[in-house]
């Protein structure tokens, strides 16, 4: 699909989809007021009995559009992600001559397979889909392991375990600080809180560790790999 033809599938979808959320909000309106209108009691003045039929129909607009969204949200969302797709999928290079060439064409892809497979996980910790997901932040390596900068001395790590469909992203730093595990982005608001702050991010209890499990094997596979 060229381009233009992407752009104009997803202008007629969004526009589709608003006019769905607001056909929703209509039926509802026009449901509610006939209902206020049946159930208006007949003692009523016609005054009356339109505010009533008025509020009825506010509550029955209200209450179709946001039933109405729990299907528009997620093609919403959708959409958006679509939008921010490349518009063009590059070309695969030519077939390599030599045997050097086709594996620098491997690990170019592996690399980018990487970047991209870091991005789509970002989801498990980065809900909000519009930050991490961004597959041009993330540098792939040739391991099949990708970072993301997130400040001068501090990259985000991901590493996948396909056997286990397993995502570990891991908080790395270029200052001999051990790799921190990383489940959520209010983490990596207080770590990068505290740097600046120049305060330590984690409390030290009495014995002298900081709080909280440690992954072993993250620690050991990770320290000072791919960190700035």
């Amino acid at each position: 699909m060229t381009a233009t033809l992407r752009q104009t599938a997803n202008a007629v979808a969004n526009s589709m989809i608003e006019g769905a959320s607001m056909a929703s909000a209509l039926i509802g309106g026009a449901a509610g007021a006939y209902l206020g209108h049946q159930l208006a009691p007949a003692a009523w003045s016609d005054g009356t009995s339109v505010l009533f039929a008025g509020a009825v129909a506010v509550v029955g607009a209200v209450a179709i559009d946001g039933l109405a969204e729990l299907v528009l949200a997620p093609m919403r969302r959708l959409m958006r992600t679509r939008s921010t797709l490349p518009s063009t999928r590059r070309s695969a290079p030519a077939p390599a001559a030599t045997l050097e060439e086709g594996l620098a064409q491997v690990v170019t892809a592996t690399e980018e397979d990487a970047a991209h497979r870091a991005a789509n996980a970002s989801h498990r910790i980065d809900d909000s889909d519009n930050f991490l997901s961004d597959q041009n932040r993330w540098r792939g390596y040739e391991d099949g392991e990708a970072t993301f900068y997130l400040a001068p001395g501090v990259v985000l790590h991901h590493r996948a375990e396909r056997s286990a469909y397993k995502h570990h992203f891991t908080l790395l730093t270029g200052d001999g600080e051990q790799p921190v595990v990383i489940t959520g982005m209010e983490q990596i608001r207080h770590r990068l809180a505290a740097r600046a702050a120049g305060l330590p991010a984690v409390p030290v209890t009495a014995d002298g560790d900081v709080d909280g499990p440690k992954d072993d094997v993250l620690d050991d596979d990770l320290t000072g790999i791919h960190a700035v």
